[in-house]
C-alpha cells in the first residue's frame, strides 16, 4: 500500500476514501495501518474510523477528523441513519431478481458465515437487479442491518455468490465483485450523498452509470 489512497470528499469534520480492495481496515498483515496511512497523508495527527468494510470490499469509507465527529458518526451508523448502497457482480442467475434477504446468521466453517430461516434478529438486505451482459448480472444491495459478511452471505443464498467470492461458493475472477458505491446521511443538519465508482476489476467495464440508474432506487 505505497500510493495515495483517493479521497473522494472532504469535509472540516471528516474525509471520506475510495478503499481499494485487497487493504484490511486494520493494521492487518500491513506495516502501517489504513487509518495512519490517511492520516499521514493528509498530514493530520490523528483519524478516526467510523464502519468498516470487508478488505475484499472496495469502496466508501469514512474517517473522522476528531472524536466529536466520530462519536456523532457513531450513532448515525447505530440508528441506521447512514444508507449505504452497494454494488455486485455475479456470473450466476438468482432465485429472483428483486427484493428482500431476510434472515438471523450464524458463525459456520473457518471464519465464514451462514443464513438460517429464522427471524429473530436478522441481516436484512434489500437488492434490484439486472442483466449486463451475457452471464453477468448486476446487484445493487442496500443493507439495512450492519451484519458481518452481511451481503456476501445474501448474495449466496440468491444462488448468486458474488464474483470472485470463493469463500462463498463465488466463480474465481480477478478480485471479489463488491463495491460499496453511495453513501447518504444527514450531518449537522446538511444532506450528503457521495458515490465513487471502482476502480478495479476489469468486468466492471461492462457496468455504466446508466445500467445503475435503470434499476429502482430500493427503499
Amino acid at each position: 500500500m505505497t500510493e495515495n489512497l483517493t479521497i473522494c470528499f472532504e469535509h472540516p469534520d471528516f474525509v471520506v476514501i475510495n478503499k481499494p480492495a485487497g487493504i484490511s481496515v486494520h493494521k492487518d498483515e500491513q506495516a502501517v495501518g489504513l487509518s495512519e496511512k490517511l492520516a499521514k497523508q493528509l498530514g493530520v495527527e490523528k483519524l478516526w474510523l467510523v464502519h468498516r468494510l470487508d478488505k475484499v470490499t472496495s469502496g466508501l469509507l469514512i474517517f473522522a477528523r476528531n472524536q466529536a465527529a466520530a462519536v456523532n458518526f457513531y450513532h448515525l451508523f447505530h440508528e441506521h441513519k447512514v444508507e449505504k448502497t452497494y454494488l455486485a457482480l455475479s456470473d450466476k442467475k438468482p432465485k429472483k431478481k428483486q427484493g428482500k434477504i431476510i434472515g438471523d446468521m450464524e458463525k459456520s466453517r473457518g471464519g465464514s458465515w451462514k443464513l438460517c430461516p429464522t427471524k429473530n434478529h436478522p441481516a436484512i438486505t434489500q437488492f434490484h437487479s439486472l442483466s449486463v451482459a451475457p452471464n453477468l448480472r448486476l446487484f445493487i444491495l442496500q443493507p439495512k442491518t450492519g451484519k458481518t459478511h452481511q451481503l456476501r452471505v445474501a448474495m449466496k443464498s440468491l444462488s448468486s455468490p458474488i464474483l470472485g467470492d470463493t469463500r462463498y461458493a463465488g466463480s474465481t475472477a480477478d478480485r471479489v465483485y463488491l463495491h460499496a458505491y453511495q453513501l447518504t446521511f444527514v450531518y449537522q443538519g446538511e444532506d450528503f450523498l457521495i458515490r465513487a465508482r471502482p476502480t478495479s476489476g476489469h468486468f466492471w467495464a461492462n457496468i455504466d452509470e446508466s445500467a445503475i440508474m435503470a434499476t429502482s432506487q430500493p427503499t
